[in-house]
């Protein structure tokens, strides 16, 4: 087995995202494999996410052809195609990093989900995905912001561990979850 971090290049890679994002989502995965390995809770419409790729590759963890991790770059441009996240970059056009708004800074995106395939887990593939986008986005990009469900804590220690830093917490009433805005500069 030997995993290559790239980005996506073919339609074919965006079916094996949504396939991995399927199998993962939280409506799919047990309350303990939830617990225990983590989860996604975005199900992406296959057609804005073939287009988002075109904008801007995501980042992925092949094994041979088969993907086995995932992480969603998200150009803020695609938050009215993604009606499930307009709450989200709503609250971002409110926050600060840096003391710069922001909504007037244009050197970020969000890293829409992020997904290990089962088998693959506690292998590197995160940090991976995440060194490979530092790489491929530090030209255009300052930093990527993403949000975590409180509850998911397998997510939040990863994320902290490749350098994500928190910036907000907030409880949302309507999907009774509590959740963390975090931040990694490149």
């Amino acid at each position: 087995m030997e995993i290559v971090f790239t980005s996506v290049s073919t339609p074919q890679e965006v079916v094996q995202i949504l396939d991995l994002q399927a199998a993962n989502h939280v409506s799919n995965v047990s309350a303990a494999v939830a617990q225990e390995q983590g989860f996604v809770t975005v199900k992406h419409n296959p057609e804005v996410l073939q287009r988002m790729n075109l904008v801007a590759p995501s980042i992925i963890a092949k094994d041979g052809e088969r993907v086995v991790g995932y992480a969603l770059v998200m150009p803020r441009c695609f938050a009215p195609q993604i009606p499930i996240l307009l709450p989200m970059f709503d609250l971002l056009d409110t926050l600060s990093w840096k003391g710069q708004a922001l909504r007037d800074n244009p050197r970020w995106f969000v890293m829409g989900q992020i997904c290990v395939a089962e088998g693959y887990r506690g292998m590197g593939v995160f940090d991976g995905m995440y060194l490979k986008m530092k790489e491929v986005c530090r030209a255009d990009y300052d930093f990527v912001i993403t949000e975590i469900a409180e509850r998911n804590t397998r997510s939040i220690r990863a994320h902290e561990r490749v350098g994500f830093e928190t910036l907000h917490t907030f409880s949302d009433a309507v999907a009774k979850e509590d959740w963390r805005v975090v931040v990694l500069e490149f």
